[in-house]
């Protein structure tokens, strides 16, 4: 049976209700991810779309400025806070309203984007491996964790992935780190499973097959899926063409448990939500 699910999470004080599942809009400060209309570069790229977002309904605004496309090149510290750090206070100051997520592997700029700038959840797509320092950060904070599976890093995590069983193995992957962060007494924990970060197309829709296995562990679970490779492969069209695609499988996503859609397109995939809140 499902475990039960905690309804509400805390980010700064607002508490968020996941009864209805919720939107994450995607801004990413960077030249080179794999889509790009999710591309922001200046100020007013950046505010104009936080504001369009907002306006479309996204319950969230999700901040990045390190690419994880695969094969992306890594960048440095200072170069990703030099993109993200200012989008995030800029966003903060202009929507003071909004709830942002700060999507970064990297404890120091993960704090001053939490204490300094603004933001109300920490995405970290390596789960606590690509910082040692990321726990600690996260459980004195105490702000709300999405913790992601990946298999390897953004630079090698395609080069023919393994497992045995996908879901069994990233439930003991997710259950160690789940058990230490909530040993040191962190609230609220979002899981993700990280669709196409070291997982084949196969392996993908193996996961969104079984995804509501997920709820094993009692906590929300975020999907990442919009516009990914495994719609447009699959399909032989490009990222750009990958919306009708992307709706669907953010539909069954819902069907089987997510709690969190992360996405590109605000619109679309809010009246996913509300219709299939309807259906359920």
């Amino acid at each position: 049976m499902p475990q039960y699910k905690p309804r509400y999470i805390n980010t700064g004080g607002k508490l968020l209700d996941l009864k209805i599942p919720r939107v994450m809009g995607i801004l990413n400060i960077t030249p080179d991810s794999f889509y790009k209309g999710s591309r922001y570069n200046t100020d007013k790229e950046i505010l104009n779309a936080a504001i369009q977002m907002s306006e479309d309904g996204a319950d969230i605004l999700d901040i990045g400025g390190y690419s994880s496309r695969p094969g992306a090149k890594d960048i440095s510290a200072k170069e990703e806070g030099d993109r993200v750090l200012k989008a995030v206070k800029l966003v903060s100051r202009e929507l003071p309203e909004a709830i942002i997520s700060i999507d970064t592997f990297r404890a120091d700029i993960a704090r001053e984007a939490v204490v300094e700038c603004g933001a109300h959840l920490i995405n970290d797509i390596s789960g606590g491996d690509g910082d040692n320092k990321m726990f600690s950060i996260v459980e004195k904070l105490n702000v709300p964790y999405i913790l992601m599976h990946m298999k390897g890093d953004p630079r090698t995590m395609q080069n023919k992935p393994v497992y045995d069983d996908i879901v069994a193995d990233i439930l003991k992957w997710f259950g160690e780190r789940i058990y230490k962060l909530k040993s040191a007494g962190l609230k609220d924990i979002i899981i993700d499973p990280g669709f196409g970060f070291g997982k084949t197309i196969e392996h993908n829709f193996e996961l969104l097959r079984r995804l509501g296995d997920f709820s094993i562990t009692g906590l929300p679970v975020t999907v990442g899926i919009s516009r990914k490779s495994m719609i447009w492969k699959t399909l032989n069209i490009s990222a750009e063409d990958a919306l009708p695609g992307t709706t669907a499988l953010n539909a069954i996503a819902l069907f089987n448990g997510a709690d969190i859609l992360r996405v590109h397109d605000i619109k679309e995939a809010v009246q996913t939500v509300r219709l299939i809140s309807k259906l359920r």
